[in-house]
């Protein structure tokens, strides 16, 4: 097998589960975020949100463009995480995991850098990456938007035909494919779609599908 491939892993939700304590602090902190600095009650913000991310794919983008909120200002305050060894749930046996895998590997996340090292570090991993590459290197522009892979692989040196993306949104695994990685999608579904070259339930699985992502 040629060992020359990259890794690029998504954060939230592919090196850990996100979900039960994360995302619902994220969204009280985003909804508290518009209602201070915009004036407006709690539906209202709800309802703001949900037509950002229905028109633009990200609450960021609309702030931006119709508000001209700070985006480094709304994701310092929006990512803060007093108690974050406790929320976030590891996946057992991560690092060996990843460990075992042969090539550079990556984070790939719309997260924000100050939140995506904390996360990396509780998870005992940060220095198993070579670059941690958040919503600032996209120049906000997140993913799935092209832009933002093209400049990951261009400030590392990478081919796309070389990466391996490993993510668990199906619209980011698209743009990879589109570019010509390799994509493996993280996900308890019964259909894979013929964009994504392998599906895992954990990511404990990825060593074993070596062969399969040559």
């Amino acid at each position: 097998m040629d060992f020359s491939r990259a890794w690029i892993f998504d954060l939230d939700n592919t090196l850990h589960n996100a979900m039960p304590h994360i995302f619902p602090h994220i969204n009280r902190s985003m909804n508290a975020y518009i209602q201070e600095h915009l004036g407006i009650d709690e539906a209202a913000a709800g309802e703001l949100r949900r037509g950002y991310w229905k028109r633009y794919g990200a609450t960021l983008l609309g702030l931006i463009r119709h508000h001209a909120t700070d985006p480094h200002h709304f994701l310092w305050h929006t990512h803060q995480f007093p108690d974050l060894k406790r929320m976030v749930l590891r996946e057992p046996q991560l690092r060996p995991v990843l460990a075992r895998l042969p090539g550079r590997k990556f984070v790939f996340s719309n997260a924000p850098v100050h939140y995506s090292r904390a996360v990396l570090r509780t998870l005992g991993i940060a220095d198993l990456f070579d670059d941690v590459f958040t919503i600032e290197h996209t120049r906000f522009r997140p993913k799935p938007d092209t832009y933002g892979f093209l400049r990951l692989c261009r400030g590392n040196h990478l081919r796309p035909q070389r990466c391996i993306m490993v993510e668990d949104t199906l619209e980011n695994l698209r743009t990879a494919k589109r570019l010509g990685m390799k994509t493996v999608w993280v996900s308890q579904a019964a259909r894979t779609p013929a964009f994504v070259d392998a599906r895992l339930s954990s990511i404990r699985q990825l060593p074993r599908m070596l062969d399969q992502l040559q």
